[in-house]
């Protein structure tokens, strides 16, 4: 285990005090701020500069009553996104995060639409390890069997947030996965096939494998069909939570991206030990994911973090964002080695390539 703090050094009991009561009324804050930004608060008061707008000023747009303003802004304005000078509004740094910044909007709506209901039973979900939050989506023994069939906005978010931490990552990795040119690649965790429609179309000669649940697999293969790439593409439907179920054999390559994430540790060491025992003899396992031990910034380790409470109550009950060391501790025991470790990829991702022990 890293040395890790996240507050000052020389922080205050005062000063702890006040980042107690944050944590208090975190969740009004997060659907005032949320409000805000939805509504057109702070669109409002970004479009009127520094000067800002008074609280009969933007009543008078028809738009939002004076009690609503006031309830909201003044929750915003405890929490850094806006300001007052002399009776008027204005939109402080941290609104104009919440109003332009892609990853701050994307967290938000996934929070909300995603997770906000559902956290509610976190208490149950830990002692369970069970996603009991889950059933605010829908009736699923996991959030990957029921990801096609959620209604909005929880897809829309669901997707836009998974996306934008992989496909900030795909393009800058191909050299990476064709490094020892194989010709047998297989994408385990395939989900949409992003990765496999990225790889067939770098690589003309490779053949890929996909490896997932059957309507993810769905998915993947319209995917790949528009692509124009289908050809290229095997589909194996499988449920990796059955231990007794091998993956195919012989990859010069085997890719997972993101994807661990999604199981417990005792899960993790059975797919590693198929893994291991699906490499060609000089074959590789590159896994890249979010660990938020090897992050250059406090503001990704936070982020990612935070993201575990979702895989316990909306995803598996029993998965979390890992730390590096967790993963090479599992794949030394499946009978594989770290070879190469890459960090700063995409958003915040690493890459960890593995071959056989010796």
């Amino acid at each position: 285990m890293l040395d890790k703090k996240f507050s000052p050094d020389r922080q205050t009991a005062f000063e702890a005090r006040f980042e107690a009561q944050k944590i208090a009324f975190g969740p009004v804050v997060f659907q005032c701020v949320r409000y805000a930004w939805k509504r057109g608060m702070l669109q409002t008061l970004a479009d009127a500069g520094e000067t800002g707008l008074s609280i009969a000023d933007l009543a008078g747009t028809g738009r939002w009553t004076e009690y609503a303003l006031k309830v909201v802004l003044e929750t915003c304005l405890s929490a850094g996104v806006v300001f007052v000078h002399d009776g008027r509004y204005a939109l402080d740094k941290a609104g104009f995060c919440v109003l332009t910044d892609s990853i701050t909007q994307i967290n938000i709506d996934f929070n909300h639409d995603v997770c906000y209901q559902g956290l509610f039973k976190l208490d149950e979900s830990l002692d369970a390890e069970k996603p009991i939050g889950l059933k605010a989506l829908g009736d699923w023994p996991t959030l990957y069997q029921g990801l096609s069939e959620l209604s909005e906005p929880a897809k829309t978010s669901w997707f836009a947030f998974d996306h934008y931490y992989s496909d900030t990552s795909f393009p800058s990795i191909m050299p990476d996965v064709f490094a020892t040119a194989p010709r047998k690649v297989m994408d385990v965790g395939a989900n949409t096939g992003k990765f496999s429609c990225v790889a067939l179309d770098y690589n003309a000669d490779v053949e890929l494998h996909l490896v997932d649940l059957p309507r993810q697999l769905s998915v993947a293969a319209t995917s790949l069909e528009t692509a124009g790439v289908r050809e290229r593409a095997h589909l194996h439907p499988t449920d990796l939570l059955d231990p007794a179920v091998a993956l195919p054999s012989g990859m010069d390559v085997i890719w997972m991206s993101q994807f661990l994430s999604c199981f417990s540790e005792p899960a993790i060491a059975t797919i590693l030990q198929r893994a291991a025992a699906a490499l060609a003899p000089q074959g590789q396992l590159l896994v890249m994911d979010t660990f938020w031990d090897r992050q250059r910034y406090d503001i990704a380790s936070y982020c990612l973090i935070n993201t575990s409470p979702y895989f316990t109550a909306m995803a598996s009950g029993n998965s979390k964002i890992y730390e590096s060391g967790d993963y090479v501790r599992l794949a030394e025991a499946a009978g594989l080695k770290l070879l190469t470790a890459r960090d700063g990829i995409g958003y915040c991702h690493s890459l960890l390539r593995f071959g056989r022990a010796e």
